[in-house]
């Protein structure tokens, strides 16, 4: 588990969070972030997920956020490859149960397309 005693978080994105009056993702504004700052396209249904979609991971790591973990070596990675942290056990524990999988890219001859 990750703790902010102190200092600000700010998404990849820009989202700034703030525990005090955080309204992202809410039951009054269920709206993606890049619809809170580009607004809705016009004439298009809204999203039903974020046009910018999950960061690329290597495969067989897990999206944690702020990088991915791979559990050969233990280490967590921003998406640049840069080595973060060393989760504890617990965190480990958590990032293999909860967290999406990076998948083996799909080699295609490109039939289905046609």
């Amino acid at each position: 588990m990750w703790f902010c005693r102190q200092g600000k978080y700010t998404f990849k994105d820009g989202l700034e969070y703030s525990l005090a009056s955080w309204d992202y993702c809410t039951e009054l504004d269920r709206r993606f972030y890049s619809e809170r700052v580009d607004g809705f396209r016009p004439g298009e249904p809204q999203l039903s997920n974020d046009p910018a979609g999950p960061p690329l991971i290597p495969p067989h790591t897990y999206d944690v956020g702020d990088g991915y973990y791979d559990a050969k070596d233990g280490c967590v990675y921003s998406y640049d490859g840069v080595p973060l942290r060393e989760p504890g056990e617990e965190e480990k524990g958590w990032i293999v149960s909860h967290c999406r999988v990076g998948e083996e890219p799909v080699e295609s001859d490109g039939s289905e397309w046609t």
